[in-house]
């Protein structure tokens, strides 16, 4: 098989913070059936992550200290972050390509992290959730169907 042609990041990311937006975001996919992140800012100093809720079913606060307990125990278990290549069929039918342009090609990167989170991605990531030190939310909040959370990821030395 030749060597596939994927598209290259747009952004240079922090890749132990965009590792850990993957765990944020299969965490709040599992906690409240609310998808993966549809925008998100990732930055070393600060990241932010916007999820589409209804009003009645927006997290409340109890509810964000357990999706921070739940990302920080998913990186203190030291999860290998690891990549396969797969045909963008394949990966059609087990991932939303909805946001994915046409011209990202016939082949997509799936980032693995541990057996916690699996995504279509192209930019960098952490080798290890070891690279990761903590996470925290630092604040939320919501209109107009956006629930954006803002958080930090602390790195380890």
């Amino acid at each position: 098989m030749e060597e596939p042609i994927l598209n290259k990041p747009n952004k240079d990311y922090c890749a132990p913070v965009h590792t850990t937006e993957h765990i944020l975001n299969r965490t709040m996919d599992n906690m409240f059936h609310c998808g993966r992140a549809f925008s998100a800012h990732i930055e070393q100093r600060k990241s932010k992550c916007d999820y589409h809720f209804e009003a009645e079913s927006v997290p409340t606060e109890e509810q964000l200290k357990a999706v921070e307990a739940k990302v920080n125990e998913v990186i203190q278990m030291n999860l290998p972050v690891t990549t396969e290549i797969v045909k963008r069929e394949d990966a059609a039918s087990l991932f939303d390509l909805s946001r994915l342009p046409e011209e990202a090609g016939d082949y997509l990167r799936l980032v693995h992290v541990g057996d916690y989170d699996v995504c279509p991605c192209i930019g960098e990531h952490a080798q290890n959730t070891s690279e990761i030190k903590s996470f925290r939310i630092i604040s939320s909040s919501y209109n107009d169907g956006i629930f954006r959370l803002r958080w930090k990821a602390e790195l380890a030395e």
